[in-house]
C-alpha cells in the first residue's frame, strides 16, 4: 500500500507539465551538502544553465533527486536548525482571543520523518516567489532512496561542480597566526609553571 501511494505521489502532476524538449536530470544526494545541492537544483529547475533562459519563461528541466536520506549538513544544523509553522487559529469563546499554535520540528526529526521534504524546502526557498514557482515545484521529484519509477525516461546524471575553497583573506590569516602564537605562548607558560612547581617540591623534599 505504501509503495502504491509513493508511486502515485511521484507521478502526480506530470500531465500538467509540457515535457517537450526537456531533459531528465538525475541528482545523487548521497554525501552532498544540503545547501550546495539545493543551489544546483534551483539553477537547473529555473533553466539558468541554458542560453535561452528568460525570467518570465519556465524552461527548466525535470530534476530527479535520489538518496535524499543520505544528505549531509555542516556544523550543528541537525540539532540547531528548526522548521516552524502555524496550525491555524483557535477561537477561545470564554476569553475572546485567537491563539495561534506555533509548532516546530528540528532538522534531525524531519530527516527521520520525511527526508524528501528537507530538500524540497531548501530548493523552493531559493526560487523566486512568482507564478512560475508551482510549475517549477512540479518538475522536482525527490526520492528517499535510489528507486524511482522513471527508468523508461532518458535520464542524464548531473555532475556536481567541484567545491571551491576560497583563499583566506590577509586580515583573517594574520588573526589566525596571532591566535596560534597566543596559544603556543600559553602552553609554554603553563609548562614553565608546572616545571617551577616541581623544582620547588624537589627542593623542599631535599631540605
Amino acid at each position: 500500500a505504501n509503495d502504491s501511494i509513493s508511486l502515485q505521489k511521484a507521478l502526480a502532476g506530470l500531465r500538467r507539465i509540457n515535457l517537450d524538449g526537456l531533459r531528465w536530470r538525475v541528482f545523487d544526494a548521497k554525501d552532498q551538502v544540503l545547501g550546495r545541492l539545493a543551489s544546483q537544483i534551483s539553477t537547473v529547475i529555473q533553466g539558468k544553465d541554458k542560453p535561452t533562459y528568460a525570467p518570465n519563461r519556465d524552461d527548466g528541466d525535470m530534476c530527479i533527486v535520489l538518496n535524499a536520506k543520505d544528505i549531509s549538513v555542516t556544523g550543528r544544523k541537525l540539532t540547531n536548525k528548526f522548521y516552524r509553522w502555524h496550525t491555524g487559529q483557535v477561537l477561545l469563546f470564554i476569553l475572546g482571543l485567537y491563539v495561534g499554535h506555533l509548532k516546530e520540528r528540528s532538522l534531525k526529526d524531519q530527516m527521520a520523518k520525511d527526508p524528501t521534504e528537507v530538500i524540497r524546502k531548501a530548493v523552493l526557498r531559493m526560487l523566486p516567489r512568482n507564478k512560475l514557482r508551482d510549475d517549477r515545484d512540479r518538475k522536482l521529484r525527490i526520492f528517499a532512496d535510489s528507486e524511482h519509477p522513471f527508468g523508461d525516461r532518458p535520464l542524464e546524471p548531473y555532475i556536481m561542480p567541484p567545491r571551491r575553497v576560497r583563499e583566506m583573506r590577509p586580515r583573517a590569516r594574520r588573526a589566525m597566526i596571532r591566535a596560534q602564537k597566543k596559544e603556543e605562548l600559553q602552553k609554554q607558560t603553563a609548562n614553565e609553571t608546572v616545571k617551577g612547581k616541581r623544582r620547588v617540591v624537589k627542593e623542599e623534599v631535599k631540605a
